[in-house]
């Protein structure tokens, strides 16, 4: 059997064992520990491949960047930094027709720029922003699908978690992949705010017939107070990173340092609390981490038997030009979002695709982009859909169903597919920033 044949063979493997319900990582890691041993006929290489994915893939100086964004994002999250830029941002739209759900918007567009993390924006709005929508007049599915539509903003503005993970993947620039993460965020955010206010006025049936705007008073000490800790968080590590003053790594340490003080400050991190923001941080991580040696693994195997290369040269022969393989790539993704969550997605598509994608110059940075935006998409689509399975869990209301959840962040997904397209027709949007 030759070598193709065999990472064929492991590849669709490793695709049965996950629909079986095999965990991701242990289906990479069997299927390539499998595959070597095949190509190279000894388990001894094999083992020490497996040795060497484990070592070299975390072994890394920018890997320290996961943990540390990860505990800021959970120590913010215990802050209630969250219910802060909700109040915030409800007082300055909440006026607007549609406001609460253009300030939910707002809200974790800000929370991304702090955390990047979008399951701890979806557990917070659900619980911070639903109720308040519900209480003015807003439709049980319109609510939640705002919150569900808008907390994956948080693997798209910077520190996203998936844009450190693709860069730890492809060798990138973090610190490139932040600052070009920047603009498309800000657009699908403002996207969002325009289809919550569009929906709410001409869309009635589905928003929400009663729908009503009730600002509570709020001084301008008071705004200010709320606004200082948001205000701190995104200057130490955004203005940290793009004024050249700390490496992404150091920007996780001082943010998470800064995150901890915080909630000290603020009494909001008693000894209970501290020791479950910790043991989440270490589980979060520890996931992580097999993730990334699995996949550091499956990328081994999968250059050994030579199909990367082998559809590198398909593509080249064939006449589906430039075109045809990045809509059959954002395909591709999109449909892996109905079983998959993101970290996955990326860590099982990003080595087989990015050699490809590199034969036919593609800009690297642009590609993470457009990347993490399909991924995001598949956070909404059924029947996986790990953004609404966490709002499921984490909302009081026993009779929710997924299905309401999935039809109300139905149009969100739409929109993003929208901002997805302006961004493979306008390269220039992502990297432009950059000088490409």
């Amino acid at each position: 059997m030759s070598d193709l044949m065999i990472g064929s063979l492991a590849l669709l493997g490793m695709v049965v064992f996950i629909y079986a319900g095999m965990h991701v990582a242990i289906a990479l890691a069997v299927c390539s520990f499998l595959g070597v041993f095949a190509i190279k006929g000894s388990t001894l290489i094999a083992g020490k491949m497996l040795a060497l994915a484990a070592s070299e893939s975390i072994d890394s100086y920018i890997f320290g960047v996961v943990p540390l964004f990860v505990l800021m994002g959970f120590v913010v999250s215990q802050a209630d930094i969250g219910r802060d830029a909700f109040d915030v941002a409800n007082r300055a739209l909440g006026r607007i027709k549609g406001g609460l759900g253009i300030a939910t918007v707002g809200a974790n567009a800000i929370f991304a720029a702090i955390t990047g993390i979008s399951i701890a924006s979806a557990a917070v709005f659900t619980r911070v922003a639903v109720p308040e929508m519900l209480r003015h007049g807003y439709s049980k599915r319109f609510a939640y699908g705002i919150v569900a539509g808008s907390s994956v903003l948080g693997m798209l503005i910077p520190p996203s978690l998936l844009l450190i993970l693709y860069g730890i993947l492809t060798e990138q620039s973090v610190g490139d992949l932040f600052l070009a993460g920047v603009v498309p965020g800000i657009i699908l955010a403002i996207a969002f705010g325009l289809g919550v206010y569009v929906m709410a006025r001409r869309w009635p049936a589905f928003a929400g017939d009663g729908i009503t705007e009730n600002v509570a008073p709020m001084s301008l000490g008071a705004m200010l107070g709320k606004s200082a800790p948001i205000v701190i968080l995104i200057a130490l590590v955004l203005g940290g990173i793009y004024g050249g003053f700390f490496t992404p790594t150091e920007a996780g340490g001082v943010g998470a340092l800064g995150a901890v003080i915080i909630g000290f400050a603020r009494r909001a991190l008693p000894p209970g609390k501290i020791w479950k923001v910790l043991a989440d941080t270490g589980q979060v991580t520890a996931a992580i981490c097999f993730l990334i040696i699995a996949a550091s693994m499956y990328s081994r195997m999968l250059s050994l038997s030579g199909l990367p290369e082998y559809i590198s040269m398909g593509i080249a022969a064939s006449d589906i030009g430039y075109w045809g393989v990045i809509i059959a790539y954002v395909v591709l993704i999109v449909a892996m979002g109905t079983i998959l969550d993101s970290s996955s997605i990326l860590l099982i598509v990003v080595p087989l695709f990015f050699p490809i994608m590199k034969t036919l110059g593609i800009d690297a940075i642009w590609f993470g982009i457009v990347t993490v935006i399909a991924v995001e998409i598949g956070l909404l689509t059924p029947p996986f859909g790990l953004s609404v399975y966490v709002i499921k869990s984490t909302s009081p209301d026993r009779t929710l169903k997924l299905g309401e959840i999935f039809l109300g962040a139905l149009p969100f997904a739409a929109i993003m597919a929208s901002v997805l397209i302006l961004i493979l027709v306008f390269p220039s949007l992502a990297v432009g920033v950059l000088g490409r």
